[in-house]
């Protein structure tokens, strides 16, 4: 486990007062690193080094419902839904006054990131994703997958039943442990780091906003008021047009390694798809050179064309 510490500070961004880490020259190039669930910002340990290094700015902001993060109204919706998360990134841009970043992230924290890049391509320099295209389809959400990736879907289910949320709420830590394996089962994390990001899960909202999240996704909870207008224009799953590499693991528990091609029409502008060899889906924590290369790549797209998905 790498031992350096991320040092945190706040400012207030929509509704929330978000925790996160600013590493690097203020005055550089700007990359914002965004986690997925159920993970925190130490997902980018290996990673912000490399890339403060090469000379980038490097903001890694603690998500809605984790870490110090906390809304400003005790009476706000605890809304796990992606047009939230996509708002949440959006008011930290505009706290930090951040021009044009790249956007870089997995699982909750990628789909923030495209969320950004299709509805406002102005204010993103490039995007990288892991497992692609991530604005949810959520009117096709009662379509089946596959059994054995259904399986691999069994917290969605979970997450459905109140029994779910009691057990959530009684072993968070426990959740992640077993969601961690079955995600990454190539990787060899310790029990410090399982507990330096299940430090991130007592956050009092962590329960409500992770239940909500996988509730809305699956069409059995209602979105809040508030982002009902930017959940009808992700419904029309919106074009990225902004360059974008995007990145599958070899060996995601979750999500097979594909060759890009099923998100191909979503991408407009520059897109290269990479296959990383041995990593899950936790891909910046596992394979860390990898992901910062293509941080490092997407910074200087060869040219506008479309990219080989």
């Amino acid at each position: 486990m790498n031992p350096w510490s991320f040092v945190t500070k706040d400012v207030e961004a929509g509704e929330l007062r978000v925790a996160y880490v600013d590493e690097g020259d203020p005055h550089a190039e700007p990359v914002v690193l965004l986690h997925g669930f159920p993970y925190d910002v130490h997902s980018y340990a290996d990673v912000v080094p490399l890339l403060v290094d090469a000379g980038f700015r490097v903001v890694v902001p603690h998500l809605r419902g984790h870490g110090a993060t906390r809304f400003l109204d005790d009476g706000a919706e605890r809304s796990g839904q992606q047009a939230a998360l996509g708002a949440d990134l959006l008011a930290l841009l505009d706290a930090l006054g951040l021009d044009q970043p790249i956007l870089a992230g997995y699982d909750w924290g990628g789909r923030a990131a495209c969320v950004v890049a299709a509805l406002w391509p102005e204010r993103v320099a490039g995007l990288v994703s892991v497992n692609g295209y991530l604005i949810q389809d959520i009117a096709a959400s009662a379509t089946p997958l596959r059994p054995d990736l259904e399986a691999g879907f069994w917290y969605f289910w979970y997450f459905a039943t109140e029994r779910g949320r009691r057990g959530l709420e009684l072993d968070r830590r426990g959740i992640a442990d077993v969601i961690w394996r079955r995600n990454s089962p190539e990787w060899r994390f310790t029990d410090a780091e399982l507990e330096r990001a299940a430090a991130a899960f007592d956050n009092p909202d962590y329960v409500d906003i992770v239940i909500h999240s996988y509730r809305h996704r699956l069409g059995l909870s209602p979105g809040s008021p508030r982002y009902e207008q930017l959940e009808r224009r992700l419904a029309d799953q919106p074009a990225i047009v902004v360059p974008t590499i995007t990145l599958d693991g070899t060996a995601d528990g979750n999500f097979p390694a594909t060759d890009g091609s099923q998100h191909a029409r979503l991408f407009t502008g520059y897109r290269e798809h990479r296959q990383v060899v041995h990593a899950g889906h936790h891909l910046p924590a596992e394979a860390p050179h990898a992901f910062a290369e293509a941080i490092l790549d997407i910074a200087e797209p060869p040219g506008d064309g479309a990219g080989t998905p």
